[in-house]
């Protein structure tokens, strides 16, 4: 399934939750759906950030430096 057609089927769950006739079985596809989506957005951009680079005022490249989770500031 591509990410179109994920994204497609994830709204319409979305549309019949709204009307209040999801099963408990659509409920659990739309749930995988998401966090599926999820993951491949978030890979996405890992790897886009994992590909860039800073240059400085002195024209040097550098590649961003990954920090841990709870590393903040």
């Amino acid at each position: 399934m591509t990410q179109e057609e994920r994204l497609a089927r994830i709204n319409a769950l979305a549309a019949k939750a709204k009307a209040g006739t999801l099963t408990p079985e659509e409920q659990a596809e739309r749930e995988q759906l998401r966090q599926d989506y999820l993951a491949d957005f978030r890979a996405g951009l890992r790897n886009q950030l994992d590909n860039t680079y800073v240059v400085t005022p002195d024209g040097k490249k550098r590649r961003l430096v990954r920090q841990q989770n709870g590393n903040k500031g």
